[in-house]
Order: C-alpha cells, then structure tokens, then sequence
C-alpha cells in the first residue's frame, strides 16, 4: 500500500505555493540549496520508496507516480522494463495550474520533479533523469544501474 496516498480534496494552489517558495529560496539561497532541500525531501519524506528500491521492488515507486498524476487528471504514459521505468507526462499538471494562476513557469520549476526524484534513488542502485519533450512534456526516466 502506497504511504503517502492522499484521498482528502485535491488543493491545486500547492502547486503555486511550492512555485513561490522554490523561486524565493533560489533567489535568497542559491539554486545548489534548493536543490539539496529537494533531494533531502525524496530521500526522507518518500523513505519507504527509497528503501524498496534498494530491494529492487519498484512496486511503491510506480504506484506514487500513477496515483498522483492520476489524481491530478495528468495525461501520461507508463513504459516498465526490468531495468527502466519511463514515466512520460504529456502536460505538466503543475505547469497547467501555474498558467492558469498567470504564474510564469521557469526552468527552476522543474526541479522538484528532478531532485526530489534524486533523492528518492540515492543509494539504491537507481538512478533518475528528467528528459524535457517541450515546455510542459517530459519524461521521467529511472534506470538500474548496472
């Protein structure tokens, strides 16, 4: 069973609130910071992620991924190997509430997506890369190492 399986209302504005608050500790912090708050996150916060994943079970990292973009009403596609899972997102659902919000959408915004997903791999013998389609297209990508 997923741990971090919210069922209560979906509030959409996190998605404008994580946006101000990155884009305003990069600018006080510097970009190395935030990115070491994001990577600490998916380590600590997503821990029994992490701790299947060194057991080579992605069993909780799938179900993370399709129930939250699920929930989100994000069009995506799943592609799982034994040594790779491709998670390609066709439109970004924080990208779409941004823009809805007359948000601006920044590079920087991305990197939730990359380093929390680092951090989630460290030290499980996965690795993890964000591959960018077009402004709100990507595909997450997580290989065995070998």
């Amino acid at each position: 069973m997923l741990r971090y399986q919210e069922n209560n209302e979906l509030h959409r504005d996190f998605h404008g609130n994580t946006d101000s608050a990155i884009r305003y500790f990069a600018g006080r912090y510097g970009e190395e910071k935030i990115k070491e708050i994001l990577r600490r996150t998916g380590h600590d916060v997503y821990k029994s992620i992490r701790e299947k994943l060194a057991k080579n079970d992605p069993s909780e990292l799938l179900e993370h991924l399709v129930w939250f973009y699920h929930r989100e009403g994000a069009e995506f596609d799943l592609k799982v190997t034994a040594n790779e899972i491709r998670f390609e997102v066709f439109e970004c659902p924080a990208h779409k509430h941004l823009r809805r919000l007359g948000l601006p959408v920044e590079p920087i915004n991305c990197l939730q997506t990359s380093e929390v997903n680092a951090g989630m791999c460290e030290g499980t013998g996965w690795t993890s890369a964000v591959e960018h389609i077009g402004d709100d297209h990507c595909v997450q990508i997580f290989r065995k190492e070998k």
